[in-house]
């Protein structure tokens, strides 16, 4: 290695030393030293970044929206897929928490299943149209639209003038979604199919949150869940059901009990609705929302991805002792295996 090349990869060694060294003390209380989940640099606000992917092989446009930490040593990615009818700059309140704590989170819109659905029909059409929606081919489309997304922030990386070039983690990436975003979720990190293959998972996937899981209509959860080999993370609620599909709470229930031992987690809030997780009510709505439940939100999922995107011995330990409590109500649960 000549000296030119020896100095730039120490330099992109010191880079992410330090940017990992800054959110690490970010996230220490600096009264008790330890650690904190909800825990902010002051900072300014955190930025986005609208972009669109073009998938040549499928003639398909997919608009990003990409939250950027003030820092630009290479950080974790956390993919996002939105709810059906939804769009990249829905649960900003996800993408604006995660980026403030140092990740890359690309929120991924899915053209078919996203506002396109709904927007320019008359009010009276959109509930059929929505059901309609909730389709194989969309289901499809959309798990392919995951790893056309990590081929795209993997060309980006390397690109020269591009704003994402060096700034991305791809060793550590995390996939999130609701609802149908987290049943997107589940089929790219792991799950298995009838014929007990599994036949969408990307192995780039390192973690994985599915908000609102549902198990399949069909078969036995064990078969589709339990060889699933890498953290999972679900978050429900004993209200959590959707006036589109078939899913119910104890579809949700069934996931946690499938999967194997091994960095699995379950929350379960207690009153907490389909729309708990998003930004907003939904139609159907029945009860008030709970203000404390996008604070156990946000606490759970970052100490998630930073035990296992960041591999911060700290939140792992959080995890798994006391610390969910400290942000939980009496009657929510929380249970790992």
């Amino acid at each position: 290695m000549d000296t030119h090349c020896l100095i730039a990869a120490i330099t992109r060694s010191l880079r992410v030393l330090v940017g990992a060294l800054c959110l690490h003390l970010s996230a220490q209380n600096t009264t008790t030293g330890a650690y904190d989940p909800l825990a902010l640099p002051a900072v300014e606000p955190v930025q986005h970044l609208d972009l669109n992917l073009r998938d040549e092989g499928r003639q398909r446009d997919l608009p990003l929206r990409i939250y950027l930490p003030t820092t630009t040593a290479p950080a974790p990615v956390v993919l996002f897929s939105h709810g059906l009818g939804g769009t990249r700059a829905g649960s900003a309140y996800l993408g604006e928490h995660w980026a403030a704590r140092g990740y890359i989170a690309v929120f991924l819109q899915h053209p078919g299943s996203d506002d396109s659905v709904w927007k320019d029909r008359p009010r009276g059409e959109r509930l059929a149209a929505m059901n309609a929606a909730a389709s194989g081919p969309n289901f499809k489309l959309r798990v392919q639209d995951v790893p056309a997304v990590l081929d795209q922030l993997a060309a980006w990386q390397t690109e020269v003038g591009q704003p994402l070039a060096g700034r991305l983690d791809l060793a550590h990436v995390g996939m999130s979604g609701h609802s149908f975003g987290a049943v997107t979720t589940q089929a790219v990190s792991g799950q298995t199919f009838l014929d007990g293959r599994a036949l969408f998972t990307d192995p780039r996937i390192t973690a994985a949150l599915a908000f609102s899981p549902s198990s399949l209509p069909r078969g036995e959860p064990s078969a589709a869940f339990g060889v699933v080999k890498i953290p999972w993370l679900l978050m429900t609620g004993t209200r959590d059901v959707s006036i589109i599909g078939a899913a119910d709470v104890a579809s949700r229930l069934a996931v946690y009990p499938a999967l194997p031992a091994g960095d699995k987690y379950e929350l379960v809030l207690e009153d907490a609705e389909h729309s708990a997780f998003s930004d907003r009510a939904l139609p159907g709505d029945r009860v008030a929302r709970n203000p404390n439940h996008h604070r156990a939100i946000l606490a759970l999922s970052t100490a998630f991805w930073d035990a296992y995107l960041r591999l911060d011995p700290a939140a792992r330990a959080w995890l798994q002792g006391d610390g969910p409590r400290s942000v939980l109500e009496a009657k929510d649960r929380w249970q790992h295996k």
